[in-house]
This record gives structure tokens, C-alpha cells and sequence, in this order.
């Protein structure tokens, strides 16, 4: 069974230090790299545009049968400038181990180019590692919550899977502090973000998907804490500028 997560933002309510997920509806195709990946016809997780040709994405996120839509917001309409594509090859680093989340990444080979449009447009790779405190925004269509009043028929926010895209701002973590959080787990090809002091949750729904900052695709979704409504501790991502020499190796060589 493969493991999806999202991450959000995460704040404490001043009435009883619970805490809410804190992040709202993106802009419609603000981030025309977003890529929803399906299986057959099930959502199953995010990825990122990175040329005409392949898509980036988590190794956990592989399935047998794989098709990219593109130019999405709402997955539950048609809109106009949504892509179907199907996917020609799945490669997964060879070193990836599900267990430690080591190597958690994949690329994708579509079957033809997209279509570049102001809806669908690939993200840079980065130039440089990110560093601590760094601005951030993470999207994709995983668990929100309904922060609706609190009230005896519903004691807590309620969480669910939204049609619309979401996006939440967070930074740049320091590995020493979130070593703290998880203790001898995170790696070198690893990267944390949240909210310092605030934390941030990992939900189901959007592995594989894109952490941007500066313009660049620094991150992408892989693992952090659970469940998703009381943690504090930072998601965890894999560190894309660890392996430019691979994705642009297997890229040549595919």
C-alpha cells in the first residue's frame, strides 16, 4: 500500500491549543507545473512539469497504469485547458528504499510533449540547494480542514479531500532542528519545511508533489509525521538538488 501525504500549514487555536490546517484554495493555474497523476482514473498523486517530456515525482507515488492530467484546478470539472496524457516510461531512482524514504523520487516519460500554454508550462530545476529559512509554497489536492466553528456536533475542524487545488507558504527548516523532531531519519537527500515553532502536517493525497521556492522546484512531497491533526513537526521532502545529476542523466539517456 503506498503512503501519500500532503503538507500544511498548521497553527494553534487560542482557545485550547488544538490545531488547524492553514492553507486556501490556489489561484486557478497560478502553478501550471502542478501535475495530477491518476491511476486508470483514480487520484492518486501530485508530480511537477519539469520539461515538455517528463514529469518528476515521488518513487512511492508508482503504479502500474499511469496517466498525467495538466492545466488542472478543479478536478471535478472540465474548464478548458486540462491535458490527458499517458505515460511512455516510469523510472524510479534504483536506489529508493520505501522503508527509510531514501531516494524518494521518479521520473516520468510522457508519450508526447505537452502543449505549452500559460496554463501548462514546466518549473526550473534549481541552481543551488535551499537554504534555511527560504520562502516556500507547497500545493496539490490532498486533506484540508473545515475550520468551521466548534460546536457539540462537531467538536474539532473536520478534514477532506478538496476538488480545487490548495496552496500553503512555509520555509526552509534547518536540518539540526528537524533532526530533533525525527532523530537519525532525515538525510542528506533530504529537505525540511514548515513552520517554525508552528509546525506542519502531513495528510493523505498529495505525495510527489511540488515544493517552489525562489521560482525553482527545491522540494518534493515524501513522508513527515502522522496523524495529521495534532503533529507539530515539520514534512520532510526530498531534496531535488541532491539529484540533478541524475535526472538529467536519465533524461538523456530515455
Amino acid at each position: 500500500m503506498w503512503l501519500l501525504f500532503t503538507f500544511f500549514v498548521l497553527a494553534s487555536t487560542a482557545q485550547d491549543g488544538g490545531k488547524v490546517l492553514e492553507d486556501e484554495e490556489c489561484v486557478p493555474h497560478s502553478q501550471p507545473w502542478q501535475v495530477a497523476l491518476f491511476e486508470h482514473t483514480r487520484f492518486n498523486c501530485g508530480a511537477s512539469l519539469i520539461s515538455p517530456l517528463w514529469v518528476l515525482s515521488a518513487a512511492h507515488c508508482q503504479t502500474r497504469f499511469m496517466r498525467v492530467r495538466l492545466g488542472e484546478h478543479n478536478l471535478r470539472k472540465y474548464d478548458g485547458p486540462e491535458q490527458l496524457l499517458a505515460v511512455s516510461r516510469i523510472i524510479p531512482h534504483p536506489g529508493y528504499e520505501a522503508r527509510s524514504h531514501l531516494h524518494d523520487i521518479m521520473l516520468l516519460r510522457l508519450l508526447r510533449p505537452v502543449r505549452l500554454t500559460p496554463q501548462v508550462r514546466p518549473l526550473a530545476l534549481p541552481t543551488r540547494c535551499p537554504r534555511v529559512g527560504e520562502p516556500c509554497l507547497v500545493s496539490g489536492w490532498g486533506l484540508i480542514s473545515d475550520n468551521g466553528p466548534e460546536n457539540p456536533k462537531r467538536p474539532k475542524p473536520q478534514v477532506r479531500l478538496p476538488d480545487t487545488l490548495h496552496c500553503a507558504n512555509i520555509s526552509i527548516i534547518s536540518d539540526a532542528s528537524c533532526d530533533k523532531d525525527y532523530p537519525g531519519r532525515v538525510m542528506d537527500t533530504m529537505v525540511c519545511a514548515g513552520v517554525e515553532g508552528r509546525g506542519t502536517d502531513s495528510c493523505e493525497g498529495d505525495s510527489g508533489g511540488p515544493l517552489v521556492c525562489t521560482g525553482a522546484l527545491q522540494g518534493i512531497v515524501s513522508w513527515g509525521d502522522v496523524p495529521c491533526d495534532t503533529t507539530t513537526k515539520p514534512g520532510v521532502y526530498t531534496k531535488v538538488c541532491y539529484y540533478l545529476k541524475w535526472i538529467r542523466e536519465t533524461m538523456k539517456r530515455n
